[in-house]
């Protein structure tokens, strides 16, 4: 990943580089990367994390379809 600083304004690269870290899901990674998760307890969450992306899709395509 490249960032590059126009007219030595750090602050405004800094703003980009975080944008793109958000999108990209570091910040996310490290987060559960801080500490050891059980297997069981991985399996879980993601199983949640799913479930909450496959409604969130049914919601959406409900309110577009006019539901």
């Amino acid at each position: 990943m490249q960032i590059n600083v126009r007219d030595n304004n750090v602050s405004q690269a800094l703003r980009v580089l975080k944008k793109k870290l958000q999108r990209e899901g570091i910040f996310r990674e490290m987060r559960l990367r801080r500490r050891f998760e059980k297997p069981s307890v991985r399996r879980a969450r993601e199983k949640a994390e799913a479930s909450r992306r496959y409604h969130k899709m049914l919601r959406k395509r409900m309110e577009h379809e006019g539901y």
